[in-house]
């Protein structure tokens, strides 16, 4: 299923940009968005695994309810993707499978 005409930024949006970096990849996108919101748009649909059974989850609510957004942002995991916004040369990784508490 196509996804490209769902998540459309608003011109006003699209004046600043900032670089990225998810999963080791550069990414310019808007100043303005949340880290979730920067995914979709780079394409990523999946910000993680789930513990159990390897399913992948995406954001759900964009308000900080569901906890589907989770990511690594910073080197700080399960930090809620929709509840951060973008910075300059911010790292993000996606979160694969069970995570460790150490």
């Amino acid at each position: 299923m196509p996804t490209d005409l769902l998540f459309k930024t608003l011109p006003l949006a699209q004046q600043t940009t900032v670089r990225i970096y998810i999963d080791e990849q550069m990414h310019e996108v808007p100043g303005t968005l949340s880290v979730a919101a920067a995914l979709l748009a780079a394409g990523h649909l999946a910000c993680r695994t789930t513990p159990v059974g390897d399913n992948e989850r995406a954001p759900f609510c964009m308000m900080g309810v569901c906890f589907d957004c989770l990511l690594e942002i910073d080197g700080v995991p399960n930090r809620q993707g929709c509840m951060t916004l973008v910075r300059d040369g911010m790292q993000v990784r996606r979160m694969q499978g069970a995570r460790s508490i150490a």
